[in-house]
């Protein structure tokens, strides 16, 4: 089968385009056909190096953890889900090795739930790595309730912009930092924009005198000590970006694969109170190029691979041959 792999770490040239091992579908697992793979800042991270002690690399690596897509053939021990079923999933492992930026991707059913009736393949891919990030941050590690005023950095991002809905959805007031450009999308979310740089502690007391309830952080670095003196009393604050958000009181998250948490963002967006924005779709062997436009970190909302290949059921012959550098087109 075809797919996007690196046999080292290294900036995008490293990722080849062509023929990849086929996936071997254990019993807790299934074969999808990959309709469609988000990129996320992890994919970038992960094939610059960036989380080697955290990820063991297995060699040569396929890219990408999340995927929507059909399923072709349940594993022996599987209930859950039958050929034809529409699938998204964040297919995450504890090591680096078999992504689903390819034709197929053996996925293990703790990784999956049904695809959103509503949202076409594209959209669907880019909610669940960014919209599980957003759901067990509000939810489980700052519990943000009815009421309450939350801060969402980068708002307008992928993560950004599903925490905004999800915040909203819960009751809370939004208050989104963003570039100037991108206030009125945030405004359309249900957040209140804010624009980052210097004077925003100055914007946001603006706006809650009092302060704010949590703080969603997904910048990290000198944002975390101005984030903190925004907290009202009893505040909470947690980040995806930096784990030295535990030394001023707050927690870090790092996303992990759900099925419970995945089908309840699914239900939200069939319930339309979750939207996924798609900013632009790279066919697969474009890959590189979607990566190179995410580690810019000026994407609004979400950066999607499409993908095409053999009929459903039909994986090609999966022997590593005829790889080659995928480079801007």
């Amino acid at each position: 089968m075809k797919g996007i792999s690196y046999s080292r770490y290294g900036g995008p040239e490293v990722l080849e385009y062509g023929e990849v091992e086929d996936p071997t579908v254990g019993p807790d697992s299934v074969l999808v056909k990959v309709r469609a793979a988000a990129v996320n800042p992890v994919d970038w991270k992960c094939r610059e190096g960036l989380l080697d002690g955290v990820l063991d690399a297995v060699f040569p690596v396929v890219t990408g953890w999340d995927v929507s897509g059909v399923v072709v053939r349940p594993g022996a021990a599987v209930t859950e889900f039958a050929a034809g079923d529409e699938v998204i999933g964040y297919v995450r492992e504890d090591f680096l090795s078999r992504g689903t930026c390819a034709e197929y991707v053996a996925a293990p059913v703790r990784t999956l739930a049904r695809k959103p009736r509503n949202l076409g393949f594209e959209e669907a891919a880019g909610l669940p790595l960014a919209g599980l990030t957003a759901y067990q941050v509000l939810v489980h590690a700052l519990e943000v309730k009815r009421g309450e005023t939350v801060l969402v950095h980068a708002a307008a991002g992928g993560v950004g912009s599903l925490a905004v809905q999800l915040a909203a959805h819960l009751g809370a007031r939004v208050i989104g930092t963003a570039s100037e450009g991108n206030h009125a999308f945030v405004r359309g979310l249900g957040g209140e924009p804010v624009s980052h740089g210097r004077g925003l502690a100055e914007r946001v007391r603006g706006l809650a005198p009092e302060g704010v309830a949590a703080v969603f952080d997904t910048i990290g670095g000198d944002t975390l000590a101005t984030s903190a003196n925004l907290l009202a009393p009893e505040g909470r604050m947690a980040s995806i970006a930096d784990p030295a958000v535990a030394d001023l009181g707050g927690r870090y998250c790092f996303v992990r694969p759900d099925t419970e948490d995945l089908r309840r963002l699914a239900a939200l967006a069939e319930q339309g109170a979750l939207v996924v924005h798609v900013a632009e779709t790279f066919p697969l062997e474009r890959t590189a190029d979607a990566q190179r436009r995410s580690a810019e970190g000026r994407t609004r909302g979400k950066l999607v691979i499409t993908v095409s290949g053999p009929a459903e059921g039909q994986p090609g012959a999966g022997r590593p041959r005829g790889r080659r550098p995928v480079g801007a087109s």
